[in-house]
């Protein structure tokens, strides 16, 4: 689909949506209260473990006082701080594209009455040289969102669920409402590790008394509970058997600098093309732009993540690999061929412009490479479509299943 064809698109829709009837936005309030029941059932089946440990098996199973006190003083410090991971997750706004990312109007106006590709090309050429992006497409085009209508920042995608552009996009996630992108992506981490946590210090406290619970008979009450502490064992040793995968999978994608979407298509560089390592900076520093500098905040859900979500330290290429790839090598009349070690100074992970994770917080530092000039048919926007559906191995629809 050509990009005029989509404008028009634009227009005719924004146009009759104003005197439209009132049914598809009832339609829209249903689909965004349905989206909430994932999260509803989370809760609900924290609120009954809550229960079933606090009550039934601190209360009515423990014997000992020392023991209810440390059970559930470790309990609820372990509680706190997955539900505050939980909430700060579900609740944390999505990064979104700064404006200057979007294409003015004027832009579109020229781009609508462009009469080639090759002129749209230019268009958004001259637009995007300013910006602080170095990725692109399978055809050497800037990431362009056909639907946002602007150009992408750099390892932004455009999430079909929310209807928008989004910083570092890792997926979309049903079981939190939530895009788990550039600004909740440490906050979904300690949740999946708190989540974890939670459910093994159940699973290993109750297991000490399943065959107490089964040999003592009691009342009808007494019975009652028992099948509650037998249930909250399982479920929580399901859960974390879900949980280890999941929690291990992003562990592994934080220290690579990678987010889903990249691990299942590998990013597209300027200069080097395809390489899935492009921004990664070593196992550290890729700890700390996620977690932050701050050591005692590590494992707090506030947010210690650094830079903007837009300009991120990249990995620097030989300048005769940065020539070939952009065309320039067959154009050029006279190549100068620096000595070895003048090139070698343009080499290295990371370069020495971002060797120091700190030097780009809050948007210090910004990519100073000019972009190309390449095609405008940005077929990453239908791409992303696909890929930003690529929810986790969603580990409880997985237990839900096994609840079933």
């Amino acid at each position: 689909m050509s990009i005029t064809g989509n404008y028009d698109h634009y227009h005719r829709s924004g146009s009759a949506g104003s005197g439209g009837p009132d049914r598809p936005e009832r339609c829209v309030c249903c689909v965004r209260t349905m989206k909430w029941f994932p999260v509803l059932f989370i809760v609900s089946v924290i609120g009954w473990s809550y229960y079933a440990f606090v009550v039934q098996l601190s209360f009515f199973t423990v014997t000992s006082i020392v023991q209810r006190i440390l059970f559930l003083l470790f309990y609820h410090l372990i509680l706190i701080m997955f539900l505050w991971s939980y909430y700060q997750t579900v609740f944390t706004d999505i990064g979104r594209v700064p404006s200057r990312f979007r294409v003015p109007r004027t832009e579109l106006d020229r781009l609508l009455r462009a009469t080639s590709e090759e002129e749209q090309k230019q268009i958004l050429e001259a637009f995007a040289k300013e910006l602080p992006i170095v990725t692109r497409t399978l055809n050497a085009s800037v990431r362009f969102c056909e639907k946002c209508r602007l150009i992408k920042p750099d390892r932004a995608h455009h999430c079909s669920v929310c209807g928008v552009c989004v910083l570092k996009l890792d997926h979309h996630c049903p079981w939190v409402n939530n895009c788990i992108n550039f600004t909740n992506y440490k906050y979904f981490i300690l949740f999946l590790g708190y989540a974890l946590l939670y459910c093994l210090y159940i699973a290993f406290t109750t297991v000490m008394y399943m065959e107490l619970i089964w040999s003592v008979s009691g009342s009808e009450g007494k019975v009652d509970g028992r099948f509650h502490i037998l249930f909250l064992f399982f479920v929580s040793l399901m859960f974390a058997i879900s949980l280890v995968s999941l929690f291990g999978y992003h562990c592994y994608l934080v220290l690579l600098n990678r987010t889903t979407l990249e691990s299942f298509r590998t990013p597209i560089f300027r200069y080097g093309g395809p390489d899935k390592n492009g921004f990664s900076l070593g196992k550290f520093n890729n700890f700390q732009e996620v977690f932050g500098d701050d050591r005692k905040l590590w494992f707090v859900p506030v947010y210690t993540s650094v830079g903007d979500g837009v300009c991120y330290p990249v990995r620097c290429f030989d300048e005769d690999a940065e020539s070939l790839l952009s065309g320039e090598l067959a154009s050029s009349q006279q190549l100068h061929h620096p000595n070895r070690q003048q090139r070698n100074g343009h080499r290295g992970r990371p370069s020495s412009d971002y060797s120091n994770v700190h030097q780009y917080r809050n948007g210090a530092v910004h990519h100073k490479r000019e972009p190309l000039v390449h095609h405008v048919n940005d077929d990453d926007d239908d791409d992303d479509e696909d890929e930003e559906n690529v929810f986790e191995t969603t580990v409880f629809s997985h237990s839900t299943n096994l609840l079933h």
